[in-house]
């Protein structure tokens, strides 16, 4: 069972940022439309790439099956514990949204919508991810542990020529 909800380590770069996109996609929709079905489709999928990355997630699917393979066939490797943490960033977003929809209105869902959709469009267009900074700072004063260091510097010890600077 624990082997199910693990998250992969190192992950496809490409891949990530092909996920980023179809939630650009997602929150712009919602941003459009105001759908609140959106909001669920969009938490729910930062739930199942939090709980095991591309593993459950429709979206992880065709990134890492489909559109991956397809498009880019050359790996590019980045550590693993950074895109979790950001996809836990991205579930606390949308699940925030979802609430402030059903308990204040959609404006300030809204609000917290967009500010996801461009945190996700700086991973999606330009490589940027917050998160991940996030996480790296975290890392700097303390609050994650060594130890995760330490395995992001283990993965980019065995995978060197595949690696994507950390960030």
């Amino acid at each position: 069972m624990r082997k199910i909800f693990t998250f992969p380590n190192p992950v496809n770069e490409v891949a990530a940022r092909i996920v980023a996109t179809g939630v650009v996609i997602m929150a712009v929709a919602f941003l459009i439309t105001g759908w609140r079905w959106l909001l669920i489709v969009l938490a729910v999928g930062f739930l199942l790439r939090v709980a095991s990355g591309p593993r459950f997630s429709p979206l992880g699917q065709l990134a890492t099956k489909v559109v991956v393979p397809r498009l880019f066939p050359s790996p590019k490797l980045t550590p693993g514990p950074p895109k979790r943490f950001a996809q836990a960033v991205g579930l606390t977003f949308s699940v925030l949204a979802l609430i402030l929809f059903e308990a204040v209105g959609i404006g300030a869902a809204k609000i917290v919508i967009a500010c996801l959709a461009v945190a996700a469009s700086l991973e999606a267009f330009v490589g940027l991810c917050l998160g991940c900074q996030g996480f790296g700072f975290l890392m700097k004063i303390g609050i994650i542990p060594e130890s995760v260091c330490l395995e992001c510097a283990d993965i980019s010890q065995r995978y060197p020529d595949l690696m994507d600077t950390p960030g």
